[in-house]
């Protein structure tokens, strides 16, 4: 399937970045399994857990007629990286915890390259910096890791995941206060 670049010169001022909610749920599986391989995406039960469990790290970025084009969703944890399982289980996000820990970053193809995953991004951080977290952390590919050092994001190396069979490295933004 071909996607056409959209021309978002107008829209990336109105573009609309809010908490999720279920309702929005069959856009948010549209974006994720478009975005990553078929043992890369989350299934929609997990997907369901995340919403239902931490709405509070889950952010969507719409157009201002509601369209959904893109999602951040992160957990709060006390260590640093990603393990395998949170990708399954994710349990609710605790005050006392130190980290977000980003399980998934997707923009629609037909958006991408316009600014809004650098836009989820930044929202993110300011959402860990009013739940006072000390990083945020996330795995990507080979591929990506520039996009998120252009963010802010530190490489620390090839993580100890091995979550659809790839070869993830670990990236962190420290959070300064």
């Amino acid at each position: 399937m071909k996607h056409e670049k959209q021309d978002l010169s107008a829209l990336t001022e109105k573009l609309i970045i809010e908490n999720v909610n279920l309702s929005v749920l069959t856009e948010v599986m549209m974006i994720e399994t478009t975005g990553f391989s078929a043992e890369e995406a989350a299934t929609e039960t997990a997907m369901r857990e995340r919403i239902e469990k931490v709405q509070d790290t889950f952010l969507v970025a719409k157009t201002d007629s509601g369209k959904v084009v893109g999602f951040i969703v992160a957990c709060a944890s006390k260590v640093r990286y990603i393990t395998d399982e949170l990708f399954e289980n994710v349990r609710k996000n605790e005050e006392a915890d130190d980290y977000l820990l980003v399980l998934s970053l997707a923009v629609l193809p037909e958006f991408q390259h316009q600014g809004i995953a650098g836009k989820l991004l930044f929202a993110l951080e300011n959402v860990a910096k009013k739940q006072q977290r000390k990083a945020i952390s996330l795995t990507c590919l080979a591929e990506k890791v520039g996009f998120y050092e252009a963010n802010g994001y530190c490489n620390e190396g090839v993580s100890t995941s091995s979550h659809a069979r790839e070869i993830w490295y670990n990236l962190v933004l420290e959070l300064a206060y």
